[in-house]
Order: C-alpha cells, then sequence, then structure tokens
C-alpha cells in the first residue's frame, strides 16, 4: 500500500491519470458514499476514480450530527432491519474500520411519565442492546441502565427537577463526520485509487445510449478533461436529480432535501456528564458531547433553495433554543450559541408509495447502461450503500470481479493506534508536547498523527497552539493542505478542523496565519493570502446576517451574499 499523501502533487497526478486510460469505475461526489464507493471498488482490484466538485464531504457529510447510531428511533417504526444494519456497522466502525475516529457516547433519556413509559422505552432500549450483541459487534459498548430521578440529576444536574421522574443511559458512538470522509478518501488513494476534488462534473460521454465517461472541469486550474470509465457511478446525495439531468434520463426516483440544523455551545453552558436525547412533537432533539462543547440538533424542515449552503434562519434556531430549554434549569440564549450549522438529508421521494416509504434506506438503480445512481441511507451504513453501488456496476463489467472486502479493510491511521496510545505519554516525553496534545492527535489521525509530528520536529514552530483556536496545531494546518487534499482557507477552517463553528469568532481571529502557513505548501502569494482571508471573512458575515433572518427564503438570500469560491491568482 502506498502513501496516502493528497497534496497539490498527488491531485494533479490523479487528474492526468483519470484521462490517461479508461476507468473501471469512476465514482462522482465525495461525501461519504462516494468516497466508500472508490474504496470498495479499488480494494476489489478495479481501476478507481474519485471526483468532487467542491471539497470532501462538503455537502452533507460534513453537516451531520456527527453520530454514528443504530437508529433507536427507528424501532419506534418497526424497521428492525435497518437498525440491525446500522448497529452492526457501528460495531464494525468501533472496532476494527477506525477506532481512531469513532467513540462511544453516552446519552441520558429522561422519563416523564411514571409507569408504562420506563416499562416501554426500557423494552425498546434493551431490545437496542441484544440486538447489537448478537450481531458480535456490540461488545465494545456498556448496555444501558436504569436511574432514579436523584440519580439522573447527579448524572446530569442541568436539568429540570420537573423534567422527568426517572431516565435510562445507554451508548451510541460518535466522530467528526468530515475527517472521517477525507480519511475514507485517503484509504481509497492508498489502495491505489486516484482522487481529485475541485473537479466538477459538467456532463456525461455517451457513446449512443451508454454513458462512457463524463467531462471534468479542473476549478482550481481551469483546465477540462474528457474521464472514461466503463461503469460510472452517481453518489451526489442531493444533487442527484442534478447529476442525473445532465445525463437526460428520468430518474426513477428522486431525492428531496430535508434541511436539519445544529448549534455548538461551550461545553460549561450545560452541566452534564452525559449526551441527552428529548422527544420534540416532531423528532427526537440531540444534546452531543463535542469535545469543549456540546451540540445540539436537529431540525427537519423541506428545503428547496440553495443545496451548497443551506441557510439557518432565525426561527430555526429559536426552535431548537425553546425545546432544549424546555428541560434545562439554566437555560441557553443567543449570546450562548458559537457555533451554528446546517445540512441537507438525501431522503428518498419516490413515484409510488412503496418508493416513498424508504425515508432513511437507500436504493440502487441503473438508470442508463454504464451509470448507476445510489442515494438515500444514512451516515451510519455509508459502507454497506458503497458495496451495493459497487455490485450494480460490477453486474456490468465484462470480467470476474472479487467480492466486497471493506468489512476487513481498515481505515489508514486505524492500524497501530491502540499501541501508539497506550504509549501517548511516552510519545509526550520525546516531543515536548503535552499528553492531551499527543491525545487530541490520535484522536484525529490515528497512527498518521507520526506525520504530522515530524511536520513538528521538522520546525519546532509548529508545534505551538494556533493563534484563536487553541485546541489546534500550527501543524495541523500545513498537514491539512499537504497531505488531506485541503485546497483552501474554508477547507481547513471549516472540515479539517471545526474552529468555525468551536469558537465565537467563527474563525477570522484564526484565518490569516492559518491562510499564512497553507501559503508555501500551495504556492499562495501575498495577493492569494488576501483574497482567502477576505473570502473567509465574507462567508462569515454571510452565515450571520443569515441567521437573523426570519425565514428560509431571506436566510437563503443573505447567505449567497458570499461568494461560492476564491478564484485563484
Amino acid at each position: 500500500m502506498r502513501t496516502a499523501t493528497l497534496g497539490p502533487a498527488e491531485r494533479a497526478e490523479s487528474l492526468a491519470g483519470m484521462a490517461d486510460r479508461e476507468l473501471d469505475i469512476l465514482v462522482v461526489g465525495a461525501g461519504v458514499v462516494g468516497a466508500g464507493t472508490a474504496l470498495d471498488a479499488v480494494t476489489r482490484g478495479l481501476s478507481t476514480g474519485l471526483v468532487e466538485a467542491r471539497d470532501w464531504a462538503s455537502g452533507t457529510s460534513s453537516r451531520s450530527s456527527k453520530l454514528i447510531h443504530g437508529g433507536l428511533r427507528y424501532l419506534e417504526m418497526l424497521d428492525f432491519a435497518l437498525v440491525r444494519e446500522a448497529l452492526k456497522e457501528r460495531g464494525l466502525l468501533l472496532e476494527r474500520l477506525a477506532p481512531h475516529l469513532v467513540k462511544p457516547v453516552p446519552f441520558l433519556y429522561p422519563l416523564q411519565h411514571k409507569g408504562w413509559e420506563r416499562w416501554y422505552a426500557g423494552s425498546g432500549v434493551a431490545l437496542y442492546d441484544a440486538m447489537s450483541m448478537s450481531r458480535g459487534h456490540g461488545r465494545g459498548l456498556p448496555m444501558h441502565r436504569h436511574l432514579t430521578r436523584r440519580h439522573a440529576l447527579r448524572v446530569a444536574p442541568c436539568l429540570k427537577k420537573d423534567a422527568l421522574v426517572g431516565a435510562m443511559q445507554y451508548y451510541d458512538a460518535q466522530m467528526d463526520d468530515a475527517r472521517y470522509v477525507a480519511t475514507l478518501v485517503r484509504t481509497a488513494a492508498a489502495y491505489g485509487a486516484k482522487v481529485a476534488n475541485r473537479a466538477r462534473v459538467t456532463g456525461f460521454l455517451r457513446e449512443g445510449e451508454r454513458v462512457v465517461g463524463a467531462r471534468v472541469q479542473d476549478v482550481e486550474g481551469g483546465g477540462e478533461y474528457e474521464i472514461r470509465a466503463k461503469q460510472v457511478v452517481n453518489a451526489t446525495g442531493v444533487w442527484t436529480d442534478d447529476t442525473q439531468a445532465m445525463v437526460g434520463e428520468r430518474g426513477q426516483f428522486h431525492v428531496r432535501a430535508s434541511k436539519g440544523i445544529h448549534l455548538v455551545v461551550p461545553k460549561d453552558r450545560i452541566n452534564s456528564t452525559t449526551g441527552l436525547i428529548l422527544r420534540t412533537e416532531k423528532s427526537v432533539l440531540f444534546v452531543i458531547p463535542w469535545g469543549r462543547h456540546w451540540i445540539v440538533g436537529t431540525t427537519d424542515t423541506d428545503w428547496d433553495l440553495d443545496k451548497a449552503h443551506p441557510a439557518a434562519s432565525s426561527a430555526d434556531i429559536d426552535y431548537l433554543l425553546e425545546h432544549v430549554n424546555s428541560v434545562l434549569a439554566v437555560p441557553l440564549s443567543r449570546d450562548d450559541v458559537q457555533g451554528v450549522y446546517a445540512g441537507l438529508r438525501p431522503l428518498l421521494a419516490g413515484e409510488s408509495d412503496a418508493t416513498s416509504k424508504l425515508s432513511r434506506e437507500h436504493t440502487v438503480a441503473h438508470p442508463a447502461p454504464g451509470l448507476v445512481v445510489i442515494a438515500g441511507g444514512k451516515y451510519t451504513t455509508y459502507r454497506v450503500m458503497a458495496k451495493d453501488a459497487v455490485d450494480e456496476a460490477v453486474h456490468a463489467l465484462d470480467q470476474r470481479v472479487a467480492e466486497c472486502v471493506t468489512e476487513d479493510i481498515p481505515l489508514v491511521g486505524a492500524e497501530g493506534y491502540r499501541a501508539l496510545w497506550n504509549a501517548r505519554a511516552r510519545i509526550a516525553a520525546r516531543t515536548g508536547l503535552h499528553v492531551v496534545r499527543v491525545e487530541h492527535l490520535l484522536n484525529r489521525y490515528g497512527a498518521l498523527a507520526e506525520e504530522v509530528l515530524e511536520l513538528i520536529t521538522a520546525d519546532p514552530t509548529l508545534g505551538e497552539p494556533l493563534p484563536g483556536a487553541d485546541d489546534y496545531l500550527r501543524a495541523e494546518i500545513v498537514y491539512a493542505a499537504s497531505h488531506e487534499g485541503a485546497r483552501h482557507l474554508d477547507d481547513v477552517l471549516t472540515r479539517r478542523t471545526r474552529i468555525s463553528i468551536e469558537t465565537f469568532d467563527r474563525g477570522t481571529r484564526s484565518a490569516r496565519e492559518c491562510a499564512e502557513l497553507m501559503a508555501p505548501v500551495l504556492g499562495w502569494d501575498k495577493d492569494q493570502i488576501e483574497r482567502e482571508v477576505q473570502h473567509y471573512e465574507k462567508r462569515v458575515e454571510a452565515e450571520r446576517e443569515s441567521q437573523r433572518q426570519p425565514d428560509d427564503l431571506t436566510a437563503d438570500a443573505a447567505r449567497l451574499g458570499a461568494p461560492d469560491i476564491v478564484p485563484l491568482s
């Protein structure tokens, strides 16, 4: 397996290589499903390409609730198959595929009715745990437990005393969704896939009815490539219908965008040692531990405006604050909100009742020869979705192809992670970093943390905290550009790190130093540094303005006040 470095030279090499000879599989879209599909295809021995119009995970896959979960509420809908599948995937990710990125997280479910509710909810959580254990991948998480009101208030003192009569605590898992996707892409590249972000599909190549590849524009360099492939997989999520329109085929299903927004608040604003899951009249509300913060979410509303930058309105923020404050002894205010982000769920909306019921399930179609479409689903089951998409593509290949092996392919950084974790005090002593810094690096990069530490060895100033966002080291900014495919300041502040939602200034204080750290790697001059900083500041101001607007229409208009991408000099 070769190195998983994704720097500017590797990107240029990948684009040229994809255009040089026909691929077996070309995947369009590098969210979690597209990245997973590329990994699945390349580990079956297929020549594979992956192109993404913007950045890895720049759509839905960086704006989720950051949970890897079986979907406890789907048990109530009697969707046992979906829950069983998701629980198996949760176990695989925790124990085998990505233990450096996926971590257990506890949730407290307050009970509001005596007697029947404990029996009803308890039966569901017990079944959830039993289904997890029966898959052979649930031993890494503690079992649920029942708590009295007094005990629950000790675990979560933030709750109003009259908001519960008792509680249950159970476990799921969480990850940094954007970082997970970037690691998936790097793993696919390590096995030989050619990958390029900022490479937009502008049309499909046809021979008669058959799709034989795609025209791809290099958004950075301005060149255009014709990339030929035996099978093209459309994994563009909420953009599925738009991508299908390029082929001129009427889709067998349609994807409806549902907006979910999340608030990020400092850890000290909610006094609790556990996450919370609360019922609302429409769905559930999560309060999720997130380092030195909490994530509060989510909403579920139709969205038919700009897909690239869904906007959170003032009404969305008020909705979440109202619902979470209904159980908090010390309510949250607007001033407590550090960050806000909005994402779009790709929900299937079919032409028949049967298809419309698919909801969070996924489906695969072959709408034209040479073209496979994968849509729907949920983050946790991305690997199953990827397998199904490649299985469908393989049917049309005139060659014998191996079965899916991704159940046994750890992501880069997983191998050796536990040994390095056990040696973290020794690593801290060797590098001069505090052990907390070493833990931070190991939980973001796994065994690849050694590459970040090598940068610090070569330039000790990179071991210093980033001004304005001291949870991160300066070396991580350089590494994002040199190894993780970051092409712009926004990529680093929003997805390689989470500075854009973890600081009250939303990253504006760190922006210039980040740009200056990225500049030598990406060949930026002073003018480009200035453009990057100004673009980011405009983006933040547009987001703030959108969050002051009363509804979706006005919020969308305000958010679109900032341009989408910085033109290179």
